[in-house]
């Protein structure tokens, strides 16, 4: 029996901190629940809030388009589903990992912008475009390793769940 290849664990940003949503006035015990999974909500979040492209999403939470393509769409659906038959929605549970962020500072503008730790170090100052950057040394967030999948070391992320 073919399995096909495991399923890519999805980044994403944060776990939400509301994770129930339910029609007004109806009871939770008498409601079916639908469950969106977290990396389903981040897709949502990613292109229907923050009004990033699919492509730009996906690249954002480290998979195709293909596999980002159905995750928003099981998600709309889902969504959907609540909305119109006064379901409640539980967001929980996925496959996914939470990215650690670095925080950078402009020393010429005083911008300071977050950065996902394991990538490249910025050049410039996204804003005033300087040379003249530096890491916050409070927030020091991904100097340890995280090892996860088979014993690779995968920088720049947390296991959540």
């Amino acid at each position: 029996m073919c399995r096909g290849r495991p399923r890519c664990k999805r980044r994403v940003e944060s776990v939400p901190e509301v994770t129930y949503f339910k029609p007004k006035g109806i009871p939770l015990d008498d409601l079916e629940i639908v469950n969106l999974t977290v990396e389903e909500f981040e897709a949502v979040r990613l292109v229907d809030l923050d009004g990033l492209e699919q492509e730009e999403a996906a690249a954002k939470m480290g998979v195709s388009r293909r596999a980002f393509w159905d995750d928003i769409q099981n998600a709309r659906k889902k969504i959907a589903d609540a909305l119109v038959n006064g379901k409640a929605i539980e967001i929980k549970g996925g496959d996914f990992v939470v990215e650690v962020k670095r925080k950078f500072k402009c020393s010429d503008c005083q911008n300071e912008w977050d950065d996902t730790c394991g990538m490249e170090r910025p050049k410039k100052c996204p804003e005033c475009e300087s040379t003249n950057i530096h890491r916050d040394p409070k927030k020091r967030g991904c100097q340890r390793n995280i090892r996860m999948d088979g014993g690779r070391c995968r920088r720049g992320i947390r296991r959540i769940g």
